[in-house]
């Protein structure tokens, strides 16, 4: 009997994409993975479409030994709460130092670009001028699909990808 897998789920504190963070986690959770969810405070963090989750950890306070994955959710929150957050940027670092999966979805692969993670890599983002400039610019080969998967990086584009998204994350252990 294997252990169940660990994944943390980061939101942004408002904003964040609704169904980025419910329907991974609803697949994480069937697959029997153990999810955290953190964010920048434990304070309940909101969704665009009026989605609640109480994060369980401050992102400061997150030891990414703990976990097997990192999982970045999306929506409008993610550029003002996430894109630049230090702390966040250090723990995708270190995660994928450590040969950990680390995930994003819709405007955070952003983050991973930003760490820089995805130099060379295979990704997606959602797509505008600006996502895609930054992605380029931090030397990632974006293309636009739904899901990505190079390595222990995996990239997921919109809402209807979010599915897809979390099963891929998955499949990113074996």
């Amino acid at each position: 009997m294997t252990e169940p897998k660990k994944i943390l789920m980061v939101v942004a504190q408002e904003n964040f994409r609704d169904e980025e963070f419910f329907e991974p986690k609803e697949v994480f959770e069937k697959s029997g993975a153990k999810v955290t969810v953190a964010s920048n405070t434990t304070k309940k963090a909101k969704g665009i479409l009026g989605g609640e989750v109480k994060p369980d950890i401050s992102i400061p306070d997150v030891n990414i030994d703990d976990y097997d994955a990192i999982s970045i959710t999306g929506g409008g929150g993610a550029r003002q709460y996430l894109w630049e957050n230090k702390e966040l940027l250090d723990i995708v670092r270190k995660a994928n130092e450590k040969g950990k999966v680390v995930a994003a979805i819709c405007i955070s692969p952003v983050v991973l670009a930003n760490a820089g993670i995805l130099e060379g890599k295979k990704s997606t983002v959602f797509k505008t001028d600006e996502n895609v400039r930054i992605l380029k610019e931090k030397g990632a080969r974006h293309q636009d699909k739904g899901v990505i998967s190079d390595g222990n990086i995996v990239t997921g584009r919109d809402p209807k990808s979010a599915k897809e998204y979390g099963k891929s994350v998955l499949e990113a252990f074996n």
